[in-house]
């Protein structure tokens, strides 16, 4: 995938897990509505979904995490993709999301300290795998790539942020 088409998608992932769904005023109101119809909807909507509330109490930490079978993330196909929200509450798409944030939180957002497992057991095959993690981890920008002998090295690292 060519790099500005890895951006466009990086970026489209991580303003849809920053952004999240449309709510509150930004949905469209139908042209038959009254204001006073349109003041009890958007009341019945504000206490039917409070999480849709801007939350200024926390800093940001959204990611997008991209996994594909190379050596570098400029040669790679990205083959999966999920996003990773940790503030307020763990959500995205990952498959562990709560267990992903807690380990990042862990190790205050340092991928680097996500280590081998003790008692991991994989094979000595080179298949390298590539992963990329990209967004906003308590507010700042965050890109980081790292390269994995194969799919079972990846998923031995940390408990559970890189398996995907």
């Amino acid at each position: 995938m060519p790099t500005t088409a890895r951006w466009a998608a990086t970026l489209t992932l991580t303003a849809a897990a920053v952004c999240g769904p449309l709510g509150g005023s930004a949905l469209a109101t139908p042209a038959h509505v009254t204001p006073a119809a349109e003041t009890r909807t958007a009341t019945v909507q504000a206490h039917v979904t409070p999480a849709l509330a801007p939350s200024g109490l926390y800093a940001p930490s959204a990611l997008v995490l991209t996994m594909g079978h190379g050596e570098t993330a400029a040669t790679v196909t990205p083959e999966r993709a999920v996003t990773l929200n940790c503030a307020p509450t763990p959500s995205g798409t990952h498959p562990a999301a709560y267990d992903a944030c807690a380990e990042l939180r862990a190790v205050n957002g340092d991928f680097d300290a996500l280590t081998l497992r003790d008692g991991a057991l994989c094979t000595r095959q080179f298949d390298p795998v590539v992963v990329t993690v990209e967004g906003v981890w308590r507010g700042k920008r965050v890109a980081y790539e790292r390269t994995f002998a194969n799919e079972c090295v990846k998923n031995s690292y940390g408990t559970s942020f890189f398996t995907f």
